[in-house]
């Protein structure tokens, strides 16, 4: 993998309490990353406002809000965020057929941006609108929590179950663990979408990522695109740490 290759597919995840900590990230990152993850904390810090500031940064965008709702709210939401510019957004998989369509629907007639691009080759996406994305099962569950949920079967198997309705609906791919991305590549093909969190380099604090694994085992597996918080936002260096990744990554 060459350098840029390894760029493009690194998302950090700007997991951070408020807008002026994260643009102080991605200015420190400069062109090492060109890809972020907004996610619930920073969101709710800073709303729509946040979204706006990074993206005027020049850079790439993953909104991950995890929208799990009845399918009117989830379309009318899908088309608001379709408006932002994002490349990338996502929904719950267990939320069903009905909703995940609706969401694919919602951002089909809005349009927007980002999906033009040509991130990962082969990967199935229409031009104007923003990647969707299903999220399968949290990486911090594991089969314990999962007995909890009364849910029943191994991880794997409703992982790769919620993938491929999530292809039959028409989403452009799924976020799923590291163990699973194989399966799910099998499964699904090599056209589907596959975001991977969960990853913590060797040198990096497991922190509570149960089903984890580390960027050379991930790519090798199948993942399209890793994404990364904590080894970076809470390294005392955060653009060594981002090289150490993306070495990793080019020798995968």
């Amino acid at each position: 993998m060459t350098s840029r290759e390894a760029k493009e597919r690194l998302i950090v995840a700007l997991d951070l309490p408020d807008q002026q900590r994260a643009l102080d990230l991605v200015t420190a990152l400069g062109d090492h990353v060109g890809f972020y993850k907004i996610g619930l904390e920073l969101f709710c810090a800073g709303g729509p406002a946040v979204v706006e500031a990074v993206l005027d940064q020049g850079v790439r965008v993953f909104l991950d809000l995890k929208f799990h709702d009845i399918p009117n709210t989830v379309a009318r939401a899908s088309a608001r965020v379709s408006g932002m510019g994002v490349h990338m957004f996502n929904v719950h998989a267990a939320g069903g057929r009905e909703m995940m369509e609706a969401a694919v629907r919602a951002v089909t007639a809005k349009g927007g941006v980002g999906s033009d691009s040509d991130l990962v080759a082969g990967c199935r996406r229409e031009r104007g609108r923003p990647l969707v994305l299903g999220v399968t099962v949290l990486t911090s569950i594991d089969a314990r929590v999962f007995s909890e949920l009364g849910i029943e079967g191994e991880v794997l198997d409703r992982v790769v179950a919620w993938a491929r309705l999530a292809q039959d609906c028409g989403l452009d791919g799924v976020v799923a663990s590291p163990g699973e991305v194989r399966a799910i590549r099998q499964s699904c093909g090599d056209d589907f979408l596959i975001v991977t969190p969960g990853i913590r380099p060797e040198w990096a604090a497991r922190g509570d990522q149960r089903r984890r694994s580390t960027p050379a085992e991930a790519l090798r597996n199948g993942a399209d695109f890793l994404v990364v918080g904590r080894p970076v936002t809470q390294s005392p260096d955060p653009v060594a740490a981002v090289e150490r990744i993306l070495a990793e990554m080019e020798g995968a």
